[in-house]
């Protein structure tokens, strides 16, 4: 009995003392990331059959378990990926919104700042101080948009840092999942009981690699397990390790990408694979937000500069000169050409070079070309570049809509030339630009070139390169060719019209250099002739976009009224010019020299705009000529600053100010979005750690109670142990 009672006090004593280790083990790994409290699972020793009986012979810990709840695990592990998206997004997007809505650093106290030096200029236009202050204005705008586009390029480049960083994390988990799956394989082989503490590093290192990147995993037979990216791309397999590497991009090597190292060299990865996780916030931020806010405020610097200049372009300088001149600075800003990347994988055979550039902007409503090629006779509507073509004036009447409001009249044009048709809507100042933020690609699949809107999908397509490039510069303001080299079948190219705008916008150094060049007056003046015996009163007029082509004579232009045919008879009409006169919304185009005359009426001719009004007598005169004393005419000038309320962007419904705003504001309110959803996940995120912890946390309360437990237990069974040795000696005194 002794023996026996001895061996069951022993094996007491065991599990307690198993006990007491698995819970000393538990409170000292209370504040490890990723352990699973761990407990005994105690077990009865088979009996001993006596003629008594089957004698109880102790007990035994069969395992230690780890608790632990894989649906549970699984919870916190896709709670856990989008919430390290959305922080990384929201951590990026709050950079964003800051820098743009900072008024030291913003865009649109520059802008009101430059459209005031620019109305000065237009209340004193012969003043150099007032001229060099618009300058000075231009340049800190400049410098806005500048300043605005480096830190969005260092974002890029960080970006790119950040993306390496990661994968190369990713790279060090994947590693240490298969090292731990060669050692489990090694301990199971050795001892069928699970290595608790292994299967927890691992399980920890997945929830690590999710904080990174989703990931899924399956469990072997052998209890090794697989891990996967994206739709079940393979990046750990029990003991294998894919290695995944960061590359510059096949379409924009300026941009990084994720990439797969295989047997077969470096794949990289569609940005659809990369799904959850820090790095999915960050291609996700770059593609959702940084390219837009880059594009957007590229746009707004591309749309200022050529509509400026489009306008100033019509004027004349301090020094008489105007287009046409050589030394006319029709520019007022350099704008860059839309940035083009060929893709690395294009044809290496004579690869092609592809230039774009961009076009410039139409005028907002009213104004159209008529033009005569080999008899051939065409009207653009400069708006939108719609065309309509007929063999004659008559026939081309019919084929235009009478939506247009424009009567051609039995036009005639000279083969080769061209005129302006102006409807009552045409005015100065009225352009816009059809630039979009978003990043184009063009396709060529040995047949037909194909340009895609990346923003939206849209598509355009056609077999000839010019043809395309046609509808393109009418629809989305750019247009492109081959500069060299030949365009091979599955050659792509990246075009974005106004990536690199904020960042290349600059003041003509010219103009910088002597303020004088800057065309505040307008190069046409008018005049009623004293002797006019009526009450008629001729306006100042202004240039059209074309101004120069046919050129005004020099002796100028002279209207005559008869009073016989209530007609005005001009003397001095250009070779191959038409008149248009706009009355109400309809517009008449007449050939010769004589038109009728209807009060206010809107006569353009030899792109210059301007009406006659009042009560006429016969043969009362006005005239229309070049400007060259006009240095106190700031007329130009003051349709410059009308830009600034002019709708010039976004579809003719956003002016420069209103556009940046809408950047500003879209900005925050996805700023706000992120931020909204990343608290809304890092609390669906608690509650997935809180679920998980109330069954595998570490509840010290309850561990102290199990060690008093425990301690009372192994004191029992020493008790045991003891009173066992106690008849242990007695009987050995009995036998001696």
């Amino acid at each position: 009995m002794g023996t026996g009672i001895i061996n069951t006090g022993i094996s007491g004593l065991q599990v307690a003392q198993l006990g007491l280790l698995t819970t000393g083990h538990n409170i000292t790994n209370a504040n490890t990331p990723g352990f699973n409290r761990q407990r005994t699972i105690q077990a009865s020793n088979i009996a001993m059959l006596t003629g008594s009986g089957y004698i109880g012979q102790g007990a035994h810990v069969s395992t230690v378990e780890r608790l632990y709840d894989s649906f549970l695990s699984a919870q916190v592990n896709r709670a856990q990926t989008t919430s390290s998206e959305l922080d990384v997004y929201y951590t990026q997007i709050k950079q964003i919104d800051n820098m743009l809505a900072d008024p030291n650093a913003g865009v649109s106290p520059a802008l009101q700042d430059f459209f005031r030096g620019v109305q000065q200029v237009s209340a004193n236009p012969s003043q150099l101080p007032a001229r060099q202050a618009m300058i000075s204005s231009a340049q800190a705008l400049v410098a806005r948009f500048q300043g605005l586009a480096d830190r969005i390029s260092q974002m890029y480049g960080d970006v790119n840092s950040q993306i390496t960083t990661a994968v190369a994390s990713i790279n060090s988990y994947s590693r240490q999942i298969a090292s731990l799956n060669e050692g489990m394989v090694i301990a199971r082989s050795a001892l069928s009981q699970p290595p608790n503490d292994l299967l927890d590093q691992r399980d920890q290192l997945v929830l690590e690699l999710n904080k990174l990147i989703k990931v899924t995993t399956t469990t072997n037979t052998d209890g090794t397990y697989n891990v996967y990216i994206g739709n079940g791309q393979q990046l750990v397999t029990g003991t294998q390790v894919m290695t995944m590497t960061s590359l510059p991009s096949l379409a924009d090597p300026s941009r990084y990408a994720v990439g797969l190292k295989t047997a077969g060299g470096t794949q990289e990865l569609p940005e659809s694979l990369i799904t959850g996780g820090s790095l999915d916030g960050l291609l996700g931020f770059r593609s959702g937000s940084l390219d837009r806010v880059a594009n957007d405020l590229g746009r707004n610097a591309a749309s200022l500069a050529l509509t400026f200049n489009a306008q100033h372009a019509l004027g004349q300088d301090l020094l008489g000169q105007s287009i046409g001149n050589a030394n006319f600075a029709a520019n007022f800003f350099n704008v860059s050409p839309p940035t083009v990347i060929a893709s690395t994988g294009n044809s290496i055979v004579s690869p092609a070079t592809i230039s774009a550039s961009l076009v410039t902007p139409p005028p907002i409503d009213g104004t159209y070309t008529l033009s005569n090629v080999a008899g051939t006779y065409s009207l653009t509507r400069q708006t939108d570049g719609t065309v309509w073509t007929a063999a004659s004036p008559a026939a081309l009447q019919l084929v235009v809509p009478a939506t247009e409001g424009l009567d051609l009249n039995g036009a005639i044009l000279a083969a080769g030339a061209t005129t302006q048709v102006v409807s009552a809507a045409a005015n100065g100042a009225n352009f816009y630009t059809k630039l979009t933020s978003s990043d184009y690609r063009l396709d060529y699949n040995g047949a037909n070139y194909t340009m895609t809107r990346l923003s939206d999908n849209t598509q355009w397509s056609n077999a000839s390169l010019a043809t395309l490039s046609s509808t393109i510069a009418g629809s989305e303001g750019f247009s492109f060719s081959v500069a060299a080299g030949t365009v091979a079948s599955g050659d792509s190219f990246i075009i974005q019209p106004t990536r690199a705008a904020a960042k290349n916008i600059s003041v003509n150094a010219t103009v910088v250099a002597d303020a004088r060049l800057i065309a505040a007056a307008m190069p046409i003046r008018s005049a009623a002739a004293s002797a006019n015996t009526g009450s008629g009163k001729i306006s100042a007029g202004d240039s059209l976009p074309g101004f120069g082509t046919p050129a005004i004579p020099a002796a100028g232009m002279t209207f005559t009224y008869g009073s016989a045919g209530n007609t005005l008879t001009l003397t001095g009409l250009p070779a191959g010019a038409n008149i248009s006169v706009s009355v109400g919304s309809t517009s008449t185009v007449y050939p010769g020299p004589t038109i009728p005359y209807t009060s206010g009426a809107k006569i353009s001719v030899a792109s210059v705009s301007f009406d006659i009004s009042g009560n006429l007598n016969n043969g009362d005169v006005f005239t229309l000529g070049r400007n060259p004393g006009g240095v106190s005419d700031g007329r130009n000038a003051l349709t410059l600053g009308e830009l600034q309320t002019q709708n010039t962007m976004s579809g003719k419904t956003a002016s420069y100010q209103s556009a940046y705003a809408q950047l500003v504001s879209d900005a925050g309110n996805k700023s706000r979005e992120i931020e909204v959803k990343s608290q809304a996940q890092s609390a669906l995120l608690k509650q997935s750690n809180d679920a998980r912890d109330a069954l595998s946390g570490v509840n010290l309360d309850e561990e102290a109670a199990n060690l008093l437990r425990y301690q009372q237990a192994y004191q029992a069974s020493a008790k045991t142990l003891e009173i066992g040795s106690k008849l242990f000696d007695v009987l050995l005194s009995i036998q001696s």
